[in-house]
């Protein structure tokens, strides 16, 4: 079947098409989401579909966005849209040999050009399978640990990806990660199946044999699943040769170079060398490189070889080249699929992914949205509207005004964010009140008069908006950072926020929307926000830093402040009193006084009364509403002097009626009654409220319900009617409208506004040619990863959104090596130790009574015997956690005793700790006891656990070894820096004991020695970086990852798509230069381990470390003993007696 597609940019907006004479029928009925129609742009759109069709540029039938291609010399085999497909290397009609909801990948043929081997998910798990090469049933191989990060959108790959075959086609290699780092090993799997085999690596990637098999050219790294193009840091590639007793690096070169394919003498290599990548050829006899495509559009991708023909993916078309003439040729295939994954799907989108609510302020409909649609569904019973219908917009922050007329809500569907309204009563389409906006909007809100919308930005600013007119203000522009907390006062005629005082701080002010000035309400001593009024117009309530209760270290003497935050009242006019006060009933009746009658001076911006003493329009319309009439007045002389500390923990959402406060805590939402000084809980959920709204939300028991509000208890209530939200997703405006819009998040967002000097605009033109292809959420990711990669930075991140996939099932995993023995039954080769005082350090095997030894064989599991089973996993399949009985016996024979253990999901904590274990017995037999050892895992609460866990027991040391290889990053380096700075000046001593103590405490004195790699990354390469420059110690190993711009958190995108876009990054006091991005931190001793040594179990950068800090010992001045005792002569008395 002939498809055509099409992308055309109108007005901002990418409208994508499917189909031949329908389109123009088709598109003369869509609409856009300010409500105009497109009928205007039929003529344009025939115009440019006959363009298309004429010049070719997208043929009707060639298939595009076909991945990691394979050979056999006659046919290609290749993954799209999830599933493996083959076609003739001439081109022509490709034939599906996989349908499943999972994603087949990295196909290869054996030798002999029968079988193919690839990655698929069919029983849940990513494992390896074969298939004959016509098609047929595939055939599951291998039983591995269930990884955490397993994801082909994950930026660490998926796992058991199939690299290849042994030359002699009795056995396929694949990589495995056992953890979620990057590091993975090479394994081998008869084509038979049974216990796969490790190639003695400590790490590979990519890899291939020489013709013979007798050597293997690999890749330690793999990291071409990251979105980060042009890389040069540590983690940087060479093409290194394997021959079973040494190994060799055979390229040298900053740039990647990667996917090593072995054809006669030469091998292969994609390298980025020249900015685009391409292919080159290494000649293993001349040791000359060479260059052998010239292509500088997109980069070559994933090539793979027989050992004949090279094939690769560039530009999501498929390629070959023939090693022979160096000639390549572009594969034309056409392919017939039914796209399931990309057809539109009618959804219930209400149970999950919904971004925003508003009740509306009589409690009886609720505006949700959801999936970038704007519901309005009733409380109760009633229709479920959903008024935006816009698959290609996203649509959130839906605000219902306070009057119930309207409903606001952001949109994009033109290309920016803007403000769009929809009038309940009219219905109809949505009015667009914006335009030309410039930025991301964050969140909108209503003023309480329904007269203005209010909106802040990606620009710092705060834009009040009057969507009847259509025009908008900037009320305020933030240089320090964006506003999060504005709200409205009751009476629509202040603002009040919090934004940083030049000292850092954060300052709540009120702001008067007449005269545009702005009022301090807090001071700059401490961290002040979240404020709000309350609804009768007297007080401000917001929560400030200013409660010091420090909490003391056991571990050294050392103080922290967890909680700072508490809840401030600050009177706005001078004569109104504090709620607090005392009172009798004597006072009552004066404060009832007070209350009737107004002493207070008048707020500066009420200072003109109405003419003629009548009721000002504001008050006409609360009158009409039904709303009790809200005068705010604001006397800013004294303003900071009038704050009380209200007697409630550091909630950052409160809301107050003058009378009582409602707050949440970790319990629910509670009340606390001005009058009577008494709490209560008002539910046991939360509450969320508006001002002057009958009802609230509560989400009490995860229920979804509209309650009476304001109440000191509320329960009950009616269902808000969640079930149904129906909406259609067209994926082909859906995914168009994500692309574009994390294109404008790293417009808006990324840390440098000049993109590092890249045309953003022609970097999204560039990927957006791909877009008409996409046909699964997989596709998208990838095309989006290609773009976002161009900024040539680290974390810039995107994790692919809602999409169908298999269900993972946990392996359950023993605590221990096993192998098939010869009769058939399973030994236990290594037992990993352990420490069973940690629950997260649990070994199976090693609990307390089980009595199991290495060397002793499994013969039973559940019952069933082990001898004519080839895994022992098969049997293990969803057992994590489950009990399972096991039949042990010492001698590889039937029966034994019978064991009941609780098998594991994963090992790798247990290969890890056993390996920091032996690490810290090797310091201490190789130095003689005289140096520490501290192995610090990431820079997160283990990594500091770790280090506080090392770091304190060994002060005694003479020195210490601090290992940052394979650091995951975090944020807590300068807490390791700054203990590592400390220095002695003060020395302490008790009677009747040997021991001094040092002030500070925490303080090791002595050299330092620091060990890093191209695993150390993120804060793990600031920490290294930080070392340094403090003059710390000595680092040895090898250049880091290199990549410090940091990250928060993602925008809501319709999917649930995650995109982490860099923000923020450090440079160096010193100098004020940028540093360590896309280069690393330089070790002072480059060092590298020899993978041969380091799999036998040496580890040369360690004994290096060793060697140095022994050597840097002879050097130390030790700390001063208790000195001599002394007499009064030494205090300046004369000596009595």
């Amino acid at each position: 079947m002939k498809r055509m597609f099409l992308t055309l940019l109108l007005g901002g907006m990418t409208l994508s098409a499917v189909g031949g004479p329908y389109l123009v029928a088709e598109l003369a009925e869509t609409t856009v989401a300010s409500g105009t129609k497109v009928t205007s742009m039929v003529a344009e759109l025939a115009e440019a579909t006959a363009k298309f069709t004429s010049t070719g540029s997208v043929t009707t039938d060639e298939a595009r966005l076909l991945r990691f291609p394979a050979t056999n010399g006659t046919e290609v085999v290749f993954s799209y849209a999830g599933d493996l497909f083959t076609a003739p290397l001439s081109g022509g009609e490709a034939r599906r040999l996989t349908s499943h909801i999972g994603y087949e990948m990295f196909a290869h043929y054996s030798p002999d050009g029968k079988t193919i081997a690839f990655t698929g998910e069919y029983d849940g798990n990513r494992e390896v399978y074969i298939i004959p090469a016509g098609g047929g049933e595939p055939v599951r191989l291998t039983y591995t640990s269930t990884n955490g990060r397993d994801d082909l959108g994950d930026r660490m790959g998926p796992n058991n990806i199939v690299m290849g075959w042994t030359p002699d086609g009795k056995n396929i290699i694949f990589r495995n990660r056992t953890g979620d780092g990057f590091s993975g090993k090479l394994w081998t799997v008869s084509v038979n199946g049974g216990m796969p085999q490790e190639i003695p690596l400590p790490e590979g990637g990519f890899c291939s044999y020489s013709p013979d098999g007798k050597k293997l050219a690999y890749n330690r790294v793999m990291r071409e699943f990251r979105t980060w193009k042009y890389y040069r840091g540590g983690m940087a590639d060479e093409i290194w040769v394997y021959d079973g007793r040494k190994v060799e690096k055979i390229t040298d070169n900053p740039a990647q170079d990667i996917f090593p394919m072995w054809v006669g003498d030469e091998i292969y290599f994609a390298s980025d060398r020249d900015m685009t990548m391409n292919l080159f050829v290494y000649n293993t006899k001349t040791k000359a490189t060479a260059k052998v495509t010239s292509f500088d559009d997109y980069d070559v991708k994933f090539p793979s070889t027989n050992g004949r023909l090279v094939v690769f993916e560039k530009g999501g078309y498929l390629y070959k080249l023939d090693p022979a003439t160096k000639a390549t040729e572009r594969l034309h295939i056409t392919l017939g699929s039914d796209l399931v994954y990309a057809r539109a799907e009618r959804m219930n989108v209400g149970k999950k992914g919904r971004t925003s609510f508003s009740l509306s302020p009589d409690g009886k409909r609720m505006a949700i949205t959801a999936r970038g649609e704007v519901f309005d569904v009733p409380v109760g019973k009633g229709i479920t509207r959903n008024i935006t219908k816009t698959p290609g917009s996203n649509e959130r922050s839906a605000d219902w005004s306070p009057d119930g007329k309207y409903i606001a809500f952001i949109g994009d569907g033109t290309g920016e964010t803007e403000v769009y309204l929809y009038d309940v009563a009219a219905g109809g389409e949505p009015v667009q009140v914006t335009k030309d906006n410039d930025t991301y909007i964050r969140d909108l809100q209503w003023s309480p008069d329904s007269k203005h919308i209010l909106y802040t930005d990606r620009k710092n600013r705060i834009v009040e908006v009057d969507p009847f007119a259509k025009t908008k203000r900037t009320v305020l522009q933030c240089p320090e950072q964006e506003i999060r907390d504005v709200e409205y006062s009751p009476d629509s005629k202040w603002l009040t926020y919090s934004r940083p005082a030049p000292n850092k701080m954060s300052v709540v002010y009120v702001y008067n929307l007449a005269s545009a000035k702005e009022y301090p309400v807090t001071e700059k001593w401490y961290d002040s926000s979240s404020p709000t009024f309350s609804t009768d117009g007297k007080y401000l309530i917001f929560t400030s830093d200013r409660d010091f209760r420090p909490i003391y270290s056991w571990i050294e003497w050392n103080f922290a402040y967890t909680d700072r935050s508490g809840v401030y009242m600050t009177m706005l006019a001078a004569g109104t009193p504090s709620p607090l006060l005392p009172t009798d009933s004597e006072s009552a009746v004066a404060s009832d006084a007070s209350e009737s009658e107004d002493v207070s001076a008048p707020a500066e911006a009420d200072k003109k009364p109405a003419k003629g003493g009548k009721a000002s329009k504001d008050q006409k319309d609360a009158k009409a509403s039904g709303k009790k009439s809200v005068d705010v007045k604001i006397d800013v002389d004294g303003l900071l002097d009038r704050t009380i500390k209200l007697p409630v923990g550091g909630s950052q959402s409160c809301f107050s009626d003058g009378k009582k406060l409602w707050y949440r805590d970790g319990r629910g939402t509670q009340v606390f009654d001005f009058e009577t000084g008494k709490f209560e809980q008002c539910s046991e959920g939360m509450i969320f409220y508006r001002p002057g709204d009958k009802k609230a939300l509560s989400t009490a028991k995860g229920k979804w319900t509209a309650v009476n509000f304001p109440s000191a208890k509320v329960g009950g209530g009616e269902a808000i009617d969640l079930d149904n939200m129906y909406t259609t997703v067209d994926y082909a405006q859906e995914w168009p409208q994500i692309f574009d819009e994390v294109w404008r998040a790293f417009r808006d967002g990324y840390y440098l506004e000049n993109m590092h000097g890249r045309d953003w605009k022609a970097v999204k033109e560039k990927y957006a040619a791909l877009l008409p292809y996409v046909k699964t959420r997989l596709d998208l990711n990838y095309v989006i990863g290609g773009m976002i990669g161009e900024v040539g930075s680290g974390h810039a991140y995107v994790n692919p959104g809602d999409y169908p996939k298999p269900e993972r099932i946990p392996m359950g995993l023993l605590g221990a090596k096993v192998s098939k023995g010869r009769n058939g039954y399973f030994r236990i080769d290594h037992i990993y130790s352990g420490a069973v005082y940690r629950p997260e350090l649990r070994s199976p095997l090693t609990e307390p009574g089980m009595n199991i030894s290495e060397g002793d064989f499994i013969t039973a599991i559940d019952g069933q015997s082990l001898k004519d089973v080839d895994n022992i996993y098969r049997l293990l399949v969803g057992k994590a956690g489950e009990l399972v009985e096991l039949t042990v016996s010492k001698s590889a024979a039937e029966g034994g005793r019978k064991v009941v253990v609780k098998p594991i999901a994963d090992e790798y904590p247990l290969e890890h700790y056993e390996w920091v274990m032996r690490n810290i017995r090797t310091v201490e037999e190789k130095s003689g006891g005289k140096v520490g050892y501290i192995y610090i895992p990431d820079m997160g609460p283990e990594g500091l656990n770790e280090f506080a866990r090392w770091y304190y027991p060994q002060l005694d040391k003479e020195a210490l070894i601090i290992d940052d290889r394979a650091n995951g990053g975090g944020n807590i380096s300068p807490m390791v820096i700054e203990r590592l700075l400390r220095k002695v000046y003060r020395m302490t001593m008790y009677r009747n004991s040997n021991q001094n103590g040092t002030i500070p405490e925490g303080t090791h004195t002595g050299p330092k020695v620091l060990l890093i790699n191209k695993y150390s990354a993120s804060d793990g390469d600031l920490f290294p970086w930080s070392f340094k420059a403090n003059n710390l110690g000595t680092v040895i190993g090898t250049r880091t990852w290199g990549g410090i711009v940091g990250i928060s958190g993602s925008l809501p995108y319709m999917d649930g798509t995650d995109v982490r876009v860099p923000f923020f990054t450090n440079y160096d006091a010193a100098t004020g230069q940028w540093i360590v991005e896309n280069h690393g931190v330089d070790p002072d001793i480059l060092l590298d381990n020899d993978p041969v040594k380091e799999y036998a179990g040496e580890d040369q950068q360690l004994d290096k470390a060793i060697e140095v800090a022994l050597q840097q010992i002879k050097d130390r001045k030790p700390l001063p003993k208790t000195p001599a005792p002394r007499t009064f002569v030494d205090l300046g008395l004369p000596q009595i007696k």
